[in-house]
Protein backbone atom coordinates (compact mmCIF):
# COMPACT_ATOMS: atom_id res chain seq x y z
CA UNK A 1 0.00 0.00 0.00
CA UNK A 2 1.23 3.47 -0.87
CA UNK A 3 2.13 5.43 2.25
CA UNK A 4 0.35 8.66 3.07
CA UNK A 5 2.90 11.45 2.66
CA UNK A 6 2.29 14.90 4.07
CA UNK A 7 4.29 18.11 3.77
CA UNK A 8 5.45 18.95 7.28
CA UNK A 9 6.03 22.68 7.76
CA UNK A 10 8.47 22.02 10.61
CA UNK A 11 10.65 19.72 8.46
CA UNK A 12 10.06 21.66 5.22
CA UNK A 13 9.57 18.42 3.32
CA UNK A 14 7.12 15.60 2.71
CA UNK A 15 7.21 12.84 5.31
CA UNK A 16 5.54 9.46 5.52
CA UNK A 17 2.70 9.75 8.01
CA UNK A 18 3.11 7.40 10.95
CA UNK A 19 0.64 7.99 13.79
CA UNK A 20 1.64 7.52 17.42
CA UNK A 21 -1.18 5.03 17.81
CA UNK A 22 -3.06 3.73 14.72
CA UNK A 23 -6.11 3.09 16.88
CA UNK A 24 -6.17 6.75 18.04
CA UNK A 25 -5.10 9.19 15.32
CA UNK A 26 -5.35 12.81 16.47
CA UNK A 27 -5.70 16.06 14.51
CA UNK A 28 -6.39 19.66 15.54
CA UNK A 29 -7.11 22.62 13.26
CA UNK A 30 -7.42 26.23 14.38
CA UNK A 31 -10.99 27.42 13.89
CA UNK A 32 -12.73 30.77 13.41
CA UNK A 33 -13.32 33.75 15.67
CA UNK A 34 -17.10 33.96 15.57
CA UNK A 35 -18.09 37.62 15.23
CA UNK A 36 -19.21 37.66 11.56
CA UNK A 37 -19.92 35.20 8.74
CA UNK A 38 -16.69 33.51 7.67
CA UNK A 39 -15.28 34.40 4.27
CA UNK A 40 -14.49 31.72 1.74
CA UNK A 41 -10.77 31.89 2.58
CA UNK A 42 -11.60 30.81 6.14
CA UNK A 43 -13.25 27.72 4.66
CA UNK A 44 -10.20 26.58 2.72
CA UNK A 45 -8.67 24.84 5.78
CA UNK A 46 -12.14 23.57 6.71
CA UNK A 47 -12.44 21.78 3.35
CA UNK A 48 -8.78 20.75 2.97
CA UNK A 49 -8.57 19.16 6.41
CA UNK A 50 -11.98 17.57 5.90
CA UNK A 51 -10.44 15.68 2.98
CA UNK A 52 -7.54 14.67 5.20
CA UNK A 53 -10.04 13.57 7.87
CA UNK A 54 -11.76 11.38 5.28
CA UNK A 55 -8.44 9.93 4.07
CA UNK A 56 -7.35 9.14 7.63
CA UNK A 57 -10.71 7.48 8.36
CA UNK A 58 -10.31 5.41 5.18
CA UNK A 59 -6.85 4.28 6.35
CA UNK A 60 -7.45 3.74 10.06
CA UNK A 61 -11.23 3.41 10.47
CA UNK A 62 -13.94 5.95 11.26
CA UNK A 63 -13.75 5.48 15.02
CA UNK A 64 -9.95 5.65 15.19
CA UNK A 65 -9.57 9.27 14.04
CA UNK A 66 -10.21 12.09 16.50
CA UNK A 67 -10.51 15.57 14.96
CA UNK A 68 -10.81 18.73 17.04
CA UNK A 69 -11.53 22.20 15.66
CA UNK A 70 -12.05 25.08 18.07
CA UNK A 71 -14.15 28.21 18.13
CA UNK A 72 -12.63 31.40 19.53
CA UNK A 73 -15.65 32.89 21.28
CA UNK A 74 -14.08 35.67 23.35
CA UNK A 75 -12.20 38.43 21.55
CA UNK A 76 -12.06 42.21 21.19
CA UNK A 77 -14.05 42.10 17.95
CA UNK A 78 -16.74 39.97 19.62
CA UNK A 79 -16.86 42.38 22.54
CA UNK A 80 -17.22 45.35 20.20
CA UNK A 81 -20.01 43.67 18.22
CA UNK A 82 -21.89 42.76 21.41
CA UNK A 83 -21.52 46.30 22.78
CA UNK A 84 -22.77 47.80 19.51
CA UNK A 85 -25.88 45.60 19.65
CA UNK A 86 -26.32 45.90 23.41
CA UNK A 87 -26.31 42.12 23.93
CA UNK A 88 -24.27 39.50 25.74
CA UNK A 89 -21.32 38.09 23.78
CA UNK A 90 -23.05 34.69 23.74
CA UNK A 91 -25.73 36.16 21.49
CA UNK A 92 -23.05 37.15 18.97
CA UNK A 93 -20.99 33.95 19.21
CA UNK A 94 -24.08 31.73 19.16
CA UNK A 95 -25.38 33.44 16.03
CA UNK A 96 -22.16 33.18 14.06
CA UNK A 97 -21.23 29.72 15.30
CA UNK A 98 -24.59 28.50 13.98
CA UNK A 99 -24.00 30.22 10.64
CA UNK A 100 -20.51 28.74 10.42
CA UNK A 101 -21.72 25.21 11.08
CA UNK A 102 -24.57 25.60 8.56
CA UNK A 103 -22.11 26.86 5.94
CA UNK A 104 -19.73 23.98 6.68
CA UNK A 105 -22.54 21.44 6.33
CA UNK A 106 -23.51 22.99 2.98
CA UNK A 107 -19.92 22.36 1.84
CA UNK A 108 -20.29 18.66 2.81
CA UNK A 109 -17.85 19.07 5.71
CA UNK A 110 -18.08 16.22 8.20
CA UNK A 111 -18.83 17.05 11.85
CA UNK A 112 -15.73 17.10 14.04
CA UNK A 113 -15.16 14.72 16.94
CA UNK A 114 -14.65 17.72 19.24
CA UNK A 115 -15.57 21.39 18.83
CA UNK A 116 -14.22 23.10 21.96
CA UNK A 117 -14.74 26.77 22.74
CA UNK A 118 -12.46 29.13 24.60
CA UNK A 119 -15.18 30.07 27.09
CA UNK A 120 -15.97 26.41 27.68
CA UNK A 121 -12.32 25.66 28.47
CA UNK A 122 -11.68 28.61 30.80
CA UNK A 123 -10.84 26.49 33.85
CA UNK A 124 -8.35 24.45 31.82
CA UNK A 125 -6.81 27.61 30.35
CA UNK A 126 -6.31 29.14 33.82
CA UNK A 127 -4.78 25.90 35.11
CA UNK A 128 -2.45 25.75 32.10
CA UNK A 129 -1.23 29.31 32.75
CA UNK A 130 -0.71 28.59 36.45
CA UNK A 131 1.45 25.60 35.49
CA UNK A 132 3.64 27.77 33.25
CA UNK A 133 4.14 30.29 36.05
CA UNK A 134 5.03 27.55 38.54
CA UNK A 135 7.60 26.15 36.11
CA UNK A 136 9.23 29.55 35.59
CA UNK A 137 8.16 29.99 31.96
CA UNK A 138 5.66 32.79 32.58
CA UNK A 139 5.22 35.69 34.98
CA UNK A 140 2.46 37.92 36.29
CA UNK A 141 2.73 41.70 35.97
CA UNK A 142 0.11 44.42 36.44
CA UNK A 143 -2.85 42.10 36.00
CA UNK A 144 -1.27 40.43 32.96
CA UNK A 145 0.44 37.09 32.65
CA UNK A 146 3.13 36.83 29.98
CA UNK A 147 5.09 33.96 28.50
CA UNK A 148 8.82 34.56 28.66
CA UNK A 149 10.21 33.77 25.22
CA UNK A 150 13.77 33.62 26.54
CA UNK A 151 12.72 30.76 28.84
CA UNK A 152 12.26 28.52 25.79
CA UNK A 153 15.55 28.05 23.95
CA UNK A 154 13.93 26.77 20.75
CA UNK A 155 11.69 29.81 20.35
CA UNK A 156 11.75 30.80 16.68
CA UNK A 157 12.95 27.43 15.36
CA UNK A 158 9.55 26.52 13.90
CA UNK A 159 9.16 29.71 11.85
CA UNK A 160 12.93 29.84 11.34
CA UNK A 161 13.32 33.38 12.55
CA UNK A 162 15.71 34.79 15.10
CA UNK A 163 14.17 36.57 18.06
CA UNK A 164 15.65 39.87 16.87
CA UNK A 165 14.13 39.40 13.40
CA UNK A 166 10.76 38.51 14.88
CA UNK A 167 10.71 41.61 17.03
CA UNK A 168 11.73 43.79 14.10
CA UNK A 169 9.12 42.36 11.75
CA UNK A 170 6.21 41.70 14.07
CA UNK A 171 3.62 44.02 15.53
CA UNK A 172 4.50 43.38 19.14
CA UNK A 173 3.22 45.47 21.97
CA UNK A 174 6.09 47.10 23.86
CA UNK A 175 4.72 47.61 27.36
CA UNK A 176 6.39 48.50 30.66
CA UNK A 177 5.17 45.28 32.29
CA UNK A 178 7.07 43.11 29.78
CA UNK A 179 10.48 41.73 30.73
CA UNK A 180 11.24 41.28 27.03
CA UNK A 181 9.45 43.01 24.12
CA UNK A 182 8.75 39.60 22.53
CA UNK A 183 6.97 38.17 25.56
CA UNK A 184 3.37 37.44 24.68
CA UNK A 185 0.18 37.65 26.69
CA UNK A 186 -1.35 34.56 28.28
CA UNK A 187 -3.86 36.49 30.40
CA UNK A 188 -5.04 40.10 30.21
CA UNK A 189 -7.20 42.21 32.51
CA UNK A 190 -10.76 42.86 31.40
CA UNK A 191 -12.39 46.27 31.45
CA UNK A 192 -15.40 46.52 33.77
CA UNK A 193 -17.78 46.66 30.82
CA UNK A 194 -16.24 43.64 29.07
CA UNK A 195 -16.67 39.92 29.79
CA UNK A 196 -14.17 38.56 32.28
CA UNK A 197 -13.37 35.53 34.39
CA UNK A 198 -11.93 35.39 37.89
CA UNK A 199 -8.37 34.13 38.10
CA UNK A 200 -5.40 34.23 40.50
CA UNK A 201 -4.21 37.30 38.57
CA UNK A 202 -7.49 39.21 38.67
CA UNK A 203 -10.57 39.40 36.53
CA UNK A 204 -9.65 39.02 32.89
CA UNK A 205 -9.57 36.76 29.86
CA UNK A 206 -6.98 34.65 28.05
CA UNK A 207 -4.74 35.59 25.17
CA UNK A 208 -5.40 33.93 21.83
CA UNK A 209 -2.42 31.54 21.74
CA UNK A 210 -2.97 29.88 25.11
CA UNK A 211 -6.56 28.99 24.22
CA UNK A 212 -5.50 26.51 21.52
CA UNK A 213 -2.80 24.88 23.67
CA UNK A 214 -5.28 24.28 26.48
CA UNK A 215 -8.04 23.02 24.17
CA UNK A 216 -5.64 20.63 22.41
CA UNK A 217 -4.49 19.20 25.73
CA UNK A 218 -8.07 18.84 26.96
CA UNK A 219 -9.58 17.25 23.86
CA UNK A 220 -6.69 15.27 22.36
CA UNK A 221 -3.70 15.11 24.75
CA UNK A 222 -0.23 16.57 25.18
CA UNK A 223 1.28 15.47 21.84
CA UNK A 224 -0.98 15.07 18.81
CA UNK A 225 -0.32 13.61 15.39
CA UNK A 226 -1.33 16.52 13.14
CA UNK A 227 -1.84 20.22 13.72
CA UNK A 228 -3.23 22.26 10.82
CA UNK A 229 -4.19 25.78 9.87
CA UNK A 230 -3.58 28.60 7.43
CA UNK A 231 -0.04 29.59 6.46
CA UNK A 232 -0.56 32.96 8.18
CA UNK A 233 -0.67 31.15 11.54
CA UNK A 234 2.94 29.87 11.41
CA UNK A 235 4.05 33.01 13.26
CA UNK A 236 3.17 34.09 15.81
CA UNK A 237 0.25 31.77 16.64
CA UNK A 238 1.75 28.35 16.04
CA UNK A 239 5.23 29.38 17.16
CA UNK A 240 3.71 30.50 20.45
CA UNK A 241 1.54 27.40 20.80
CA UNK A 242 4.64 25.22 20.38
CA UNK A 243 6.61 27.17 22.98
CA UNK A 244 3.99 27.23 25.71
CA UNK A 245 2.90 23.61 25.16
CA UNK A 246 6.47 22.25 25.15
CA UNK A 247 7.23 24.13 28.34
CA UNK A 248 4.06 22.91 30.05
CA UNK A 249 4.71 19.29 29.03
CA UNK A 250 8.35 18.83 29.91
CA UNK A 251 9.65 19.44 26.41
CA UNK A 252 7.27 17.09 24.60
CA UNK A 253 6.36 18.23 21.07
CA UNK A 254 2.88 19.65 20.59
CA UNK A 255 2.43 17.94 17.21
CA UNK A 256 4.42 15.51 15.11
CA UNK A 257 3.21 16.91 11.78
CA UNK A 258 2.34 20.52 10.94
CA UNK A 259 0.24 21.25 7.83
CA UNK A 260 -0.59 24.69 6.47
CA UNK A 261 -2.82 25.71 3.58
CA UNK A 262 -2.06 28.64 1.30
CA UNK A 263 -3.96 31.91 1.06
CA UNK A 264 -7.04 32.58 -0.98
CA UNK A 265 -6.86 35.76 -3.02
CA UNK A 266 -9.23 37.90 -5.05
CA UNK A 267 -7.64 39.45 -8.10
CA UNK A 268 -4.24 38.43 -6.70
CA UNK A 269 -4.83 40.30 -3.43
CA UNK A 270 -4.99 38.33 -0.16
CA UNK A 271 -8.60 37.94 0.93
CA UNK A 272 -9.13 39.52 4.35
CA UNK A 273 -11.76 41.45 6.24
CA UNK A 274 -9.27 44.26 6.86
CA UNK A 275 -8.79 44.65 3.09
CA UNK A 276 -12.53 44.66 2.55
CA UNK A 277 -12.22 42.22 -0.36
CA UNK A 278 -14.03 39.28 1.15
CA UNK A 279 -16.82 37.10 -0.13
CA UNK A 280 -18.59 34.99 2.46
CA UNK A 281 -19.78 31.44 1.97
CA UNK A 282 -23.06 32.44 3.62
CA UNK A 283 -23.69 35.11 0.97
CA UNK A 284 -22.72 32.81 -1.89
CA UNK A 285 -25.12 30.14 -0.69
CA UNK A 286 -27.88 32.74 -0.35
CA UNK A 287 -27.22 33.81 -3.94
CA UNK A 288 -27.78 30.23 -5.14
CA UNK A 289 -24.21 28.94 -5.49
CA UNK A 290 -24.24 25.28 -4.53
CA UNK A 291 -22.09 24.35 -1.54
CA UNK A 292 -20.56 21.49 -3.47
CA UNK A 293 -19.48 23.91 -6.21
CA UNK A 294 -17.68 26.02 -3.58
CA UNK A 295 -16.07 22.86 -2.22
CA UNK A 296 -14.93 21.72 -5.68
CA UNK A 297 -13.45 25.16 -6.35
CA UNK A 298 -11.51 25.06 -3.07
CA UNK A 299 -10.13 21.63 -3.99
CA UNK A 300 -9.20 22.61 -7.53
CA UNK A 301 -5.79 23.92 -6.45
CA UNK A 302 -3.03 22.20 -4.46
CA UNK A 303 -3.77 23.11 -0.87
CA UNK A 304 -0.36 24.61 -0.08
CA UNK A 305 -0.42 26.91 -3.10
CA UNK A 306 -2.29 30.24 -3.33
CA UNK A 307 -5.70 30.06 -4.99
CA UNK A 308 -7.27 33.01 -6.80
CA UNK A 309 -11.02 33.18 -6.19
CA UNK A 310 -12.89 34.38 -9.26
CA UNK A 311 -16.28 34.05 -10.90
CA UNK A 312 -14.59 32.04 -13.64
CA UNK A 313 -13.35 29.51 -11.08
CA UNK A 314 -16.88 29.07 -9.71
CA UNK A 315 -18.33 28.63 -13.20
CA UNK A 316 -15.66 26.10 -14.18
CA UNK A 317 -16.29 24.18 -10.97
CA UNK A 318 -20.04 24.08 -11.60
CA UNK A 319 -19.54 22.83 -15.15
CA UNK A 320 -17.10 20.15 -13.96
CA UNK A 321 -19.58 18.90 -11.40
CA UNK A 322 -22.36 19.00 -13.98
CA UNK A 323 -20.33 16.72 -16.24
CA UNK A 324 -19.71 14.24 -13.43
CA UNK A 325 -23.29 14.34 -12.15
CA UNK A 326 -24.42 13.91 -15.75
CA UNK A 327 -22.55 10.61 -15.93
CA UNK A 328 -24.11 9.50 -12.64
CA UNK A 329 -27.55 10.44 -13.94
CA UNK A 330 -27.08 8.32 -17.04
CA UNK A 331 -26.08 5.46 -14.76
CA UNK A 332 -28.96 5.90 -12.32
CA UNK A 333 -30.58 2.59 -13.31
CA UNK A 334 -27.26 0.76 -12.74
CA UNK A 335 -26.53 -0.60 -9.27
CA UNK A 336 -23.07 0.60 -8.28
CA UNK A 337 -20.44 -2.04 -7.64
CA UNK A 338 -19.20 -2.27 -4.06
CA UNK A 339 -15.64 -1.18 -4.74
CA UNK A 340 -12.92 0.73 -2.89
CA UNK A 341 -11.78 4.13 -4.17
CA UNK A 342 -9.74 3.72 -7.35
CA UNK A 343 -5.96 3.57 -7.08
CA UNK A 344 -5.47 6.75 -9.12
CA UNK A 345 -7.53 8.77 -6.63
CA UNK A 346 -5.89 7.18 -3.60
CA UNK A 347 -2.39 7.69 -5.00
CA UNK A 348 -3.15 11.36 -5.62
CA UNK A 349 -4.55 11.97 -2.14
CA UNK A 350 -1.78 9.97 -0.45
CA UNK A 351 0.69 12.31 -2.16
CA UNK A 352 0.16 15.28 0.18
CA UNK A 353 -3.53 15.63 -0.68
CA UNK A 354 -3.05 16.27 -4.39
CA UNK A 355 -6.72 17.10 -4.95
CA UNK A 356 -6.28 18.52 -8.51
CA UNK A 357 -4.85 15.16 -9.58
CA UNK A 358 -7.62 13.31 -7.74
CA UNK A 359 -10.28 15.42 -9.47
CA UNK A 360 -8.66 14.74 -12.84
CA UNK A 361 -8.91 11.02 -12.09
CA UNK A 362 -12.68 11.38 -11.74
CA UNK A 363 -12.94 12.36 -15.39
CA UNK A 364 -10.92 9.32 -16.44
CA UNK A 365 -13.49 7.18 -14.61
CA UNK A 366 -16.31 9.17 -16.24
CA UNK A 367 -14.75 8.49 -19.65
CA UNK A 368 -14.69 4.76 -18.95
CA UNK A 369 -18.31 4.92 -17.86
CA UNK A 370 -19.33 6.51 -21.14
CA UNK A 371 -17.44 3.90 -23.15
CA UNK A 372 -18.61 0.94 -21.05
CA UNK A 373 -20.29 -1.76 -23.11
CA UNK A 374 -21.53 -4.03 -20.34
CA UNK A 375 -23.57 -3.55 -17.19
CA UNK A 376 -20.63 -4.87 -15.16
CA UNK A 377 -18.33 -2.18 -16.59
CA UNK A 378 -20.92 0.52 -15.94
CA UNK A 379 -21.49 -0.74 -12.39
CA UNK A 380 -17.74 -0.72 -11.74
CA UNK A 381 -17.32 2.84 -13.04
CA UNK A 382 -20.27 4.08 -11.00
CA UNK A 383 -18.94 2.39 -7.88
CA UNK A 384 -15.52 3.96 -8.38
CA UNK A 385 -17.00 7.43 -8.89
CA UNK A 386 -19.08 7.20 -5.72
CA UNK A 387 -16.22 5.76 -3.66
CA UNK A 388 -13.90 8.52 -4.84
CA UNK A 389 -16.62 11.06 -4.10
CA UNK A 390 -16.82 9.84 -0.50
CA UNK A 391 -13.12 10.66 -0.03
CA UNK A 392 -13.44 14.06 -1.68
CA UNK A 393 -16.80 14.99 -0.16
CA UNK A 394 -18.55 15.08 -3.54
CA UNK A 395 -21.70 13.54 -5.10
CA UNK A 396 -23.83 13.86 -1.97
CA UNK A 397 -26.86 14.95 -4.03
CA UNK A 398 -29.04 12.68 -6.11
CA UNK A 399 -28.28 13.46 -9.79
CA UNK A 400 -31.89 14.38 -10.62
CA UNK A 401 -31.98 16.73 -7.63
CA UNK A 402 -28.65 18.26 -8.67
CA UNK A 403 -30.13 19.24 -12.04
CA UNK A 404 -33.54 20.21 -10.66
CA UNK A 405 -35.15 17.37 -12.58
CA UNK A 406 -36.59 15.58 -9.57
CA UNK A 407 -39.60 17.93 -9.45
CA UNK A 408 -40.67 17.06 -13.02
CA UNK A 409 -43.26 14.49 -13.93
CA UNK A 410 -42.44 11.54 -16.15
CA UNK A 411 -44.24 13.04 -19.15
CA UNK A 412 -42.36 16.35 -18.83
CA UNK A 413 -39.02 14.56 -18.53
CA UNK A 414 -39.80 12.34 -21.52
CA UNK A 415 -40.80 15.36 -23.64
CA UNK A 416 -37.55 17.20 -22.81
CA UNK A 417 -35.42 14.16 -23.52
CA UNK A 418 -37.20 13.62 -26.83
CA UNK A 419 -36.31 17.18 -27.85
CA UNK A 420 -32.71 16.60 -26.73
CA UNK A 421 -32.54 13.48 -28.89
CA UNK A 422 -33.83 15.49 -31.88
CA UNK A 423 -31.25 18.20 -31.16
CA UNK A 424 -28.45 15.66 -31.01
CA UNK A 425 -29.55 14.13 -34.31
CA UNK A 426 -29.65 17.60 -35.89
CA UNK A 427 -26.14 18.39 -34.66
CA UNK A 428 -24.82 15.08 -35.95
CA UNK A 429 -26.39 15.87 -39.33
CA UNK A 430 -24.74 19.34 -39.11
CA UNK A 431 -28.17 20.96 -39.27
CA UNK A 432 -27.20 23.61 -36.76
CA UNK A 433 -30.17 25.82 -37.58
CA UNK A 434 -32.56 23.06 -36.49
CA UNK A 435 -30.42 22.34 -33.41
CA UNK A 436 -30.50 26.01 -32.40
CA UNK A 437 -34.26 26.13 -32.87
CA UNK A 438 -34.69 23.17 -30.55
CA UNK A 439 -32.41 24.84 -27.99
CA UNK A 440 -34.65 27.92 -28.12
CA UNK A 441 -37.68 25.71 -27.58
CA UNK A 442 -35.98 24.15 -24.55
CA UNK A 443 -35.07 27.59 -23.20
CA UNK A 444 -38.74 28.55 -23.27
CA UNK A 445 -39.36 25.43 -21.16
CA UNK A 446 -36.81 26.70 -18.57
CA UNK A 447 -34.27 24.08 -19.63
CA UNK A 448 -30.60 24.92 -20.13
CA UNK A 449 -28.33 22.63 -22.13
CA UNK A 450 -24.54 22.27 -22.05
CA UNK A 451 -22.62 20.27 -24.65
CA UNK A 452 -19.79 18.38 -22.94
CA UNK A 453 -17.42 15.51 -23.78
CA UNK A 454 -19.86 13.34 -21.84
CA UNK A 455 -22.78 14.42 -24.01
CA UNK A 456 -25.68 16.86 -23.58
CA UNK A 457 -26.27 17.85 -19.96
CA UNK A 458 -29.51 19.56 -19.14
CA UNK A 459 -30.95 21.16 -16.05
CA UNK A 460 -33.98 23.11 -14.96
CA UNK A 461 -33.03 26.75 -14.51
CA UNK A 462 -33.37 28.05 -10.96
Amino acid sequence: MTALRLYDTAARRKRDFVPQDPSRVTMYVCGPTVYAPAHVGNFRPEVVFDVLFRVLRHLYGDQAVLFSRNFTDVDDKINAKAAAEGVDIQVITGRYTTIYLEDAAALNVLPKTFEPTATGAMAEIIAFIARLIAQGHAYAAQGHVLFSVTAYEAYGDFSRRSLDDMLAGARVEVAPYKQNPGDFVLWKPARPEDPGWDSPWGRGRPGWHIECSAMIETSLGETIDIHGGGIDLVFPHHENEIAQSACAHGGKPLANYWLHNGFLSMDAEKMSKSQGNVVTVHAMLAEGVRGEVIRYALLSGQYRAPLDWTGKLIEQSRKSLDRLYGVLRRLKSVEAADTPPPAAVLDALYDDLNTPKALAALFEIAGRANKAETDAERAQAKGELLAAGMLLGLFESEPDAWFGIDALGEDETAAIEALLAQRLAARQARDFEAADAIREQLTLMDVSVDDTPEGQIWRIKK
